[in-house]
Order: C-alpha cells, then structure tokens, then sequence
C-alpha cells in the first residue's frame, strides 16, 4: 500500500476531527472519560470491600440507573428545547461536585455503604440529562455527512478510556486505594469544562415548555419513534438486550475476589480486556458502512457477545477471562454504536433530543432492572448463573436479527423484481 493510499485511509477514518468544534468536544470527553472509568471501577470494588455482597453491587447498579429510567423522557424534552453547549457545561460541572464528595467522604473515613448509594443515585440523576444532549450535540459540531464517523470515534474515545481509566484504577486500588480514584475524576472534568468553553458556536436561543406543552412535546416525540419501523425494532431491541444482556460489569469484583483470586490489579484487568475488545471494535466502525453491512454488524456483535459472555462466565483462568472479554466487549460495542448511527441517520433533527433520549431509555433506563436481576441471581444462585443467563439473552437477540435480515433481504429482492417485471412487460 502506498504511503498516499494510507494517508487517505487515516483522512476518511478520522474525517470527524477536521471539524474544530468536534476535536475540542473529543479530547476533553477522552480525558473525562477516563476519570469516570476510574470512579466506577473503584466505585464498585468500595461497595464490594464494604459489603461482599453481590446483591448490594446491584443494588449499586440499580441506584445509579434507576434516575435514567425516571428522568430521560423529560431530558429530551430539555434537550430540544435549550442551548446544547449550556446544559454540557451544567453536567460537567455537575459531575465535578458529585466526584469530590464522594472523594472527600472516603478520605475523611466516613463513608458508608448508604454514602455510596446515594452518591451513585446523584451521578444517575446527572446522567439522565447528560447522556442525550452528548448524543445530540455531536451533530450540531460536525454535521449529518461526518455523523457516523464522529459516532465511531465517540466510541473509540469511549473504549481507549475504557482500556486506560480500569488499568489505573487497579494501579491505584492496590497501591493508595479508592480515594486516588474518585479525586482524579473529579479533576478530569476541569479538561471537558475547558474545552467546551472553547468551541465556537452561535447561541441558541431556548423554547420553553411548560405543563402541558412540555408533556405534549416528549408524547410527540413517543409517537415518532413508534411510527418509524425501523426506530421502533433498534429501540425494543436495545430495551430487551441492554437491560438483561449487559450487566456483567456489576459482577466483576466478584469474579476478581472469588472467583479468580485476581486481586484488584486483576480487577482492573478483567475491566481493562473489555474495553480493548470494545477499542478495536470502534475501530472497525470508523470505516465508512452501507446500511446492509450495519445491519449485519447488529447480528455479529450480539453473537459475538453471546458467546465472550457465556464462555467468561465458566472460566477459572484470568487469560480464559481476559480472552473472552475481550471477545464480549468487541461484540457489544460492535452492536451499540451500530444501532446508534442506525438511529441518528434514520431520524428527523426536529425530534433528534427526544429520540436520543428514548435511545438512552432503552440503553441505560433499563439497566436498574437488570442490576438487580443480575444481583439477586448472583445472590441467591451464583455470578457464573446470571452471567450466563445474560448470555442467553443476547444470544436470543442474534438469532431475533438474523430472522429479521431474512426479511429484510425478502422485501427488498421483491422491490427490485416488480420494477424489473414491469419493465420487461412494457
């Protein structure tokens, strides 16, 4: 391959970061994104130490998820009603205050089990809103034609943190504990507050929704999505899949204690092979895809998950464990940023807040559900069992898209033989 060849490819991977506003809004999220992988890794080995409880590590889960199931609707609303940049810069700075108290209540050595709870339940509560003004900003900072590549390199930002916040996190957990953790976060976003503050955007101005208006609007939104087929099928789909499929992060420190006998370095570790796994499949996602191959990754990555999840959850050797959550974490993400780009350039920008708020329903609402299903199996049965039941799940949703790709290609060879038959006719 020629060196301009390869030039070429690197330009039309990374097309996405020629746009300013977009390079800015990147780094700032990779370095407070790796604090937030930091915070939760620690988070749930404090809960783990504190407690040894599995059924207390859902309920952590639940805690931090439950306000997404609650608040998302509303946010989208939020969303398409006021200046984007604005409503960033209110979460960060949000997050900001959530990380140094949870920081400054472990190193005062009063922290307790309710503490962590709580603080868990204010992150979720920030969350609600943060998570569908980030998935709509994206396309005010660089535009529908670089959409899909800038989703890819979210991803991507996503799982190098995901691969670099776990690695320290371990470091961290076993040399100065989970203090070092949440104290960093906290000033991670101090990088995210800086460079949205750079960005070059005109003002928007807001549009108030009150009572009625306001319920009228996310109701409007609702019914959008649900007259969209192909809306309708990714969201159900992501709703059934993320809420029962992918819990397994809650269960870690119980593979890493119990199971592994890996230690918190070993934690770490576990957490860091999904995210390399997730890394590559966002790299593969940087390239330019028709609708038939993101179709096809749908299948592929919840297969691929399925079979990561359900051979990781019987293994009793680290290197098996890193293995097959590597294989997991490339199949996940290959499945979540696919149906995110899926829905971003199947839906109309009007209702672009509402539907990404019905995308964060069905990917992160659902999550307090399948926490504490996950916890209580794990309870009252074993981690490697609700590990596997979440590998049967996602195993259920491959085998539900390949029958619908059938469909699909059925409808589609009918289209393109009546034209034909007509023609020939005439």
């Amino acid at each position: 391959m020629s060196l301009a060849i390869l030039r070429g490819h690197l330009r039309s991977s990374f097309r996405a970061l020629g746009h300013r506003n977009y390079r800015l809004y990147w780094t700032g999220q990779l370095v407070s994104l790796i604090g937030t992988w930091m915070q939760s890794v620690a988070q749930g080995w404090l809960m783990y130490r504190l407690t040894a409880s599995a059924f207390m590590l859902g309920l952590l889960g639940f805690a931090q998820f439950l306000p997404v199931l609650l608040l998302t609707l509303w946010a989208g609303v939020i969303v398409d009603s006021m200046d984007k940049r604005r409503l960033l810069l209110l979460t960060q700075t949000a997050f900001l205050i959530q990380a140094a108290l949870l920081a400054t209540a472990l190193s005062t050595g009063v922290v307790k089990p309710w503490m962590v709870l709580a603080l868990a339940f204010v992150f979720g509560t920030i969350n609600a809103l943060d998570l569908p003004v980030r998935q709509s900003f994206v396309v005010e900072l660089t535009g529908k034609e670089d959409l899909s590549n800038a989703i890819a390199l979210n991803s991507a930002a996503f799982n190098t943190a995901r691969v670099v916040g776990p690695a320290i996190a371990g470091i961290l957990l076993a040399t100065v504990g989970e203090a070092g953790c949440f104290w960093l976060n906290a000033l991670s976003y101090v990088a995210v507050i800086a460079s949205i503050w750079r960005m070059d955007l005109p003002a928007r101005p807001s549009v108030r929704f009150a009572g009625r208006r306001a319920v009228e609007t996310m109701m409007e939104g609702i019914r959008y999505a649900r007259s969209v087929r192909p809306l309708r099928n990714l969201l159900t789909l992501l709703g059934v899949t993320a809420g029962l499929g992918f819990q397994y992060m809650i269960l870690l420190p119980v593979y890493a204690r119990e199971i592994l006998h890996a230690g918190p370095k070993g934690y770490g570790g576990l957490v860091t092979a999904f995210g390399l796994g997730s890394l590559v499949s966002a790299a593969w996602m940087t390239r330019k895809l028709d609708r038939w191959a993101l179709r096809r990754n749908l299948f592929i990555g919840l297969l691929s998950a399925a079979i990561g999840m359900g051979t990781f959850a019987w293994s009793r050797t680290l290197e098996l464990s890193v293995a097959m959550g590597f294989l997991a974490g490339f199949g996940l993400i290959l499945y979540i940023a696919t149906t995110n780009t899926l829905i971003q350039v199947t839906t109309e920008d009007r209702f672009r807040g509402r539907v990404m708020s019905l995308y964060t329903l069905m990917f992160v609402g659902t999550a307090p559900i399948g926490a504490l299903v996950s916890g209580t199996i794990a309870q009252h049965f074993s981690a490697p069992v609700a590990t596997s039941f979440s590998a049967l799940v996602l195993l259920g949703g491959a085998l539900w898209m390949i029958r619908r790709l059938r469909v699909l290609a059925a409808r589609e060879a009918v289209t393109a033989t009546v034209p034909a038959a007509t023609e020939k006719v005439g």
